[in-house]
């Protein structure tokens, strides 16, 4: 019986665990529609000119969370 109730609770966890990733993905996804490429690549050069590669990355992904490192990357490449 208590293992019939672990294996219920585990499943039920499990369940939660997936809507609210799927949620997460949805809002991001939905983020990054209203945000626009424009706008990173206008901060990232205000960033390199006063700075240097990792730093001018590190305050992208500061300013913007959604971005990832990848991303962040190869926008730093556009602008070189």
């Amino acid at each position: 019986m208590l293992t019939l109730i672990i294996w219920i609770m585990g499943a039920a966890l499990l369940l939660i665990n997936i809507i609210l990733r799927t949620r997460i993905l949805i809002l991001e996804a939905r983020l990054k529609e209203f945000s626009r490429p424009e706008d990173y690549l206008a901060f990232l050069r205000q960033q390199a000119a006063q700075k240097n590669k990792m730093p001018a990355i590190k305050a992208l992904r500061k300013q913007y969370p959604e971005l990832s490192l990848l991303e962040a990357n190869k926008l730093w490449q556009q602008i070189q």
